[in-house]
């Protein structure tokens, strides 16, 4: 098997680790309130902490654009950018439904944050592959 192969995932799964560590909270308010004190000092500082998404670019780049590939970016891009929408919705409009606000502040079970390292990685590994 291609030394390469595992030492892109090894690099995904170090990234997507430290991503977890610094938005790990109780519930959803707390993650988004851990991100908003990056946002606040700086977007281009919240998107620096998000380096799995330019790991995956540097992939697609390196490899090539394949479905699987293109099916993580994709799910990176949009992660980003709710995450942003909500912060948005939340710290600065100020303005959430109450079925919102319940979501948010409903607690998270103990490995839900981790559950990245388990979808991600392998997926990696089959676009990687293939």
């Amino acid at each position: 098997m291609n030394t390469l192969l595992w030492i892109y995932i090894a690099i995904y799964f170090a990234l997507e680790s430290y991503e977890i560590l610094w938005q790990k909270a109780d519930s959803m308010m707390g993650m988004l309130l851990r991100m908003h004190r990056y946002y606040a000092r700086s977007v281009v500082l919240f998107l620096l902490m998000h380096p799995t998404f330019y790991f995956v670019i540097f992939l697609v780049l390196e490899q090539g654009l394949s479905p699987l590939l293109g099916v993580i970016l994709f799910v990176k891009t949009f992660d980003i950018a709710t995450k942003i929408v909500l912060i948005e919705q939340v710290f600065i409009k100020r303005r959430l439904s109450q079925k919102m606000t319940l979501m948010l502040l409903t607690p998270l079970g103990n490995y839900l944050p981790y559950v990245p390292l388990l979808i991600y990685p392998p997926m990696l590994f089959v676009a990687l592959y293939m």
